[in-house]
């Protein structure tokens, strides 16, 4: 900087300039790293913390630190406030252990609880504390927006020619059957492993889909079904 600001010779300025960006050039790749590594740390250790069966209901940003091996004010410069770390959390999460948490077409939104439910169980301490722990509520809220509005394009073929009324209850159902909610409840109620109830949640969701694409409503089936039964 000395070089630029005091030097009276264009060659002491441009060997200044030169200086300073080969240096930027140098250093930028290895700040990038250090910081990417940093962040990783702070994910990996909310991510530990929440998959301890003995994790707090609230997980404090001093134990995310310190589990991080890194100071408190590190964890803001990385992420300016815990609502920001949460809404990184839960998609980092959903890739770390191979769920896809953005289906982008009907196929996805049926064969999604077929593959996520069996990964679930692999982290099923972690997955539970997302369901029930005041941070695991808070994470899941900040993405509640772009879930409905990627699951309501995922659904649009389906749902496109449907009343709004009818609409909106295809895509609650979709909601819920691919979503960890269901993965708890058919374990615990229904007695199913996360694979058994992956392709349980498939299933309906396949089903009713199915109605709505073929021009009926799952009214009719359930009607069909009724009629079916009682001749039989």
């Amino acid at each position: 900087m000395t070089a630029v600001e005091f030097s009276d010779t264009d060659s002491v300025v441009k060997f200044g300039t030169s200086r300073m960006s080969n240096a930027r050039a140098y250093n930028s790749p290895v700040r990038e790293e250090k910081a990417r590594e940093t962040r990783e740390a702070i994910l990996t250790a909310l991510f530990e913390l929440m998959d301890s069966a003995s994790a707090a209901d609230e997980i404090s940003t001093e134990a995310i630190a310190l589990r991080a091996g890194v100071q408190r004010r590190t964890v803001f410069r990385h992420f300016a406030t815990k609502d920001d770390l949460l809404a990184t959390f839960w998609p980092w999460l959903n890739a770390r252990i191979g769920v896809p948490a953005t289906p982008e077409n009907l196929k996805e939104i049926i064969d999604g609880p077929r593959q996520a439910f069996p990964k679930f169980d692999t982290h099923e301490a972690a997955i539970r504390s997302s369901l029930h722990s005041r941070t695991g509520r808070e994470m899941r809220t900040g993405t509640v927006a772009k879930r409905r509005a990627n699951f309501a394009h995922a659904l649009a073929p389906a749902t496109a020619s449907l009343p709004p009324a009818e609409a909106k209850k295809i895509k609650s159902l979709a909601h819920l059957l691919f979503s960890a909610s269901a993965w708890e409840v058919l374990k615990d109620y229904g007695g199913l492993t996360g694979t058994e109830a992956g392709e349980t949640a498939s299933w309906a969701l396949e089903v009713i889909l199915s109605a709505v694409t073929s021009g009926h409503s799952p009214a009719d089936v359930a009607s069909q079904m009724k009629e079916t039964g009682n001749e039989n």
